[in-house]
């Protein structure tokens, strides 16, 4: 068989080439329940058929008339087959976070024309009850689960319909498969429109530069970042063609149980969960006493001095083989085992996770791509030297870049998204001459693609200079006591943070200083916390420039969510929000 040029034809590219028992597995009553290639690809089968009798089609292939499916679920086989079965008709599908709020929502569905959702749990499907009224086109509500109010989505799964086999013949590569609707950090949502040949060849030019060893027996995929993000849908196509099988985590808290369970020999991530495991090992670490913890922080600044481009010396490679026996083995044990390695994307990873993970036998690669390419466009090897830490890697093959004056990193390739659906204005904006201006800053490190900021997110001060606050939130989220931080300052006379302190570790540091305290608030109050995150922030000022130095930060009680408004569901800063929602803090910062 040819390669795969249409999503829905990576199933039949594993069944004819190495077809699995457990092609999808996710938990059902605390089991796995597992689903071969051959039974996922005749459930995708009968529910295109069921499909097709509501009426659903492509009708005559063009964005505007091609019918249009939600799904708003949790990663589970379902969204996966559901997402291919409506390919093979000729619809599009439009997957939405399970957080997207209602207003959003309700904005997303009306302009796509949403005709059928499909959802999984009480609580998203109490989101679409509130705004279903005021959304003409929607007909039904399926759901993955059996729920009052909706219609169990089995109900859809007819005999294969004689028909289907020459309604996918007319999908061709450049007919759009799917709208994904990016939040970003402000304004209304944008439906970035890509085709099967944008997706298809970004899986195949990513292969290429990060190759897998395929060992279609036994290699295994666990996947718990949404599946409506760019990077894990595209990733999903990947495990399919590499003949990797994917298990879906429950939920993000049982991810540390899941990992144990089926010992995955990789994932992909953002950073901020890796902050959140790391920062676990070291609580962890801080508890133990005697020999025990000064073999623990031995290792831990071993793995801080590791570096991916020089090995170091032969003592150096000693100490850190004793260490990986030691210490590093448990770690690797609290991801299963069996970690190859992990994929990271969509923010800045910090650099000593990066090296600190990778030294102890767990190596982390940084890529990089907005959704409106598909989204790939570096990414670090896996090949002697083809890795540098701070850096999101080599451009894949097949993708040109190119820098503009002022930074901005611009793309040009086949995964270049079709344009942003209903915004010809946007369009033209962005995608200029086949280039896409991604709004992201960044500079070439030899072959090596460094992010410095986002274009939108640099700022001025009253004195005329220019402050790019990514670097500045890297550099400060290194120490342990800082959970979040933004950088603020825009035509201010200097640069000021918000700052979440991680409050596990402030406990810690408080009881060992003999610090008491009632609340949060109180705690945050004192002077002498209030001294020691001064003597922090003033340590990492050293690394920057005069006029970027934080010279007045407030220290808040709550951590910033997805739930609460300040994240986006990538886990990026909604600074507007941010900006608003903090206003009277920000405001004592410059009294």
């Amino acid at each position: 068989m040819i390669t795969p040029s249409r999503l829905f034809d990576f199933v039949d590219y594993q069944l004819e080439h190495f077809p699995k028992p457990d092609m999808l597995a996710g938990k059902e009553k605390n089991e796995w329940k597992k689903y071969s290639t051959a039974e996922t690809k005749e459930t995708i089968d009968r529910l295109s058929s069921g499909l097709l009798k509501l009426g659903l089609s492509g009708n005559d292939m063009t964005v505007e008339n091609q019918d249009k499916i939600a799904i708003i679920s949790k990663n589970r086989p379902e969204w996966i087959i559901t997402d291919l079965a409506c390919q093979q008709t000729g619809a599009i599908l439009c997957p939405i976070y399970p957080t997207t709020h209602i207003n959003e929502l309700e904005f997303i569905f009306n302009e796509a024309a949403i005709k059928y959702v499909f959802v999984s749990g009480q609580e998203i499907l109490e989101k679409i009850n509130l705004v279903k009224d005021k959304i003409p086109s929607l007909k039904t509500i399926y759901s993955f689960d059996e729920m009052e109010g909706t219609t169990y989505w089995k109900n859809l799964l007819i005999e294969k319909d004689p028909q289907l086999e020459k309604i996918k013949e007319s999908i061709l590569p450049e007919h759009c498969a799917t709208i994904i609707y990016t939040s970003g950090t402000t304004g209304v949502p944008k439906g970035v429109m890509l085709s099967h040949h944008n997706i298809a060849s970004n899986v195949f030019n990513a292969i290429k530069s990060f190759p897998f060893d395929i060992n279609k027996d036994s290699k295994k995929a666990l996947s718990f970042l949404p599946l409506n993000h760019s990077f894990e849908k595209m990733i999903t196509y990947l495990y399919i063609v590499n003949g990797i099988s994917i298990y879906y985590a429950e939920s993000i808290d049982t991810i540390g149980e899941n990992l144990k369970e089926i010992k995955p020999n990789l994932f992909t991530t953002v950073p901020r969960l890796l902050e959140k495991v790391y920062e676990k090992i070291m609580i962890k670490g801080a508890e133990l006493t005697g020999i025990k913890k000064t073999l623990f922080f031995w290792a831990v600044e071993l793995g801080n001095k590791y570096d991916s481009l020089k090995p170091g010396n032969l003592y150096y490679r000693l100490q850190l083989a004793i260490a990986n026996k030691l210490i590093f083995s448990k770690w690797r044990e609290a991801l299963g085992d069996n970690i190859d390695f992990i994929v990271t994307g969509s923010a800045a990873c910090q650099v000593r996770l990066l090296r600190i993970f990778t030294a102890a036998g767990i190596p982390i690669y940084e890529g990089y791509g907005p959704t409106e390419n598909s989204p790939a466009i570096t990414v670090n090897r896996r090949s002697k030297g083809g890795t540098k830490f701070g850096t999101v890697g080599p451009v894949i093959d097949g993708q040109e870049v190119k820098l503009q004056p002022d930074g901005e990193i611009c793309v040009k390739g086949p995964s270049v998204m079709m344009g942003y659906y209903k915004r010809p204005d946007l369009t033209k904006e962005t995608v200029i001459d086949g280039w896409l201006y991604t709004g992201d800053i960044g500079t070439f490190e030899g072959p090596f693609l460094k992010i410095t900021d986002r274009k939108k997110e640099l700022f001025k001060t009253s004195g005329g200079k220019y402050v790019a606050p990514q670097p500045l939130e890297n550099k400060m989220k290194e120490s342990p006591f800082i959970e979040q931080i933004m950088i603020v300052g825009a035509d201010e006379k200097f640069v000021g943070a918000l700052i979440v302190p991680s409050m596990p570790n402030l406990k810690e540091w408080m009881k060992k200083n003999k610090i008491d305290y009632t609340t949060r608030e109180a705690a945050l109050a004192d002077d002498r916390v209030r001294n020691m995150y001064k003597d922090l922030i003033e340590a990492f000022n050293t690394y920057f420039n005069h006029v970027e130095q934080v010279k007045k930060f407030e220290l808040l009680p709550n951590e910033w969510s997805i739930d609460t408004g300040e994240l986006t569901p990538t886990l990026k800063l909604k600074r507007k929000v941010i900006m608003e929602k903090y206003k009277s803090s920000i405001e004592r910062i410059y009294q």
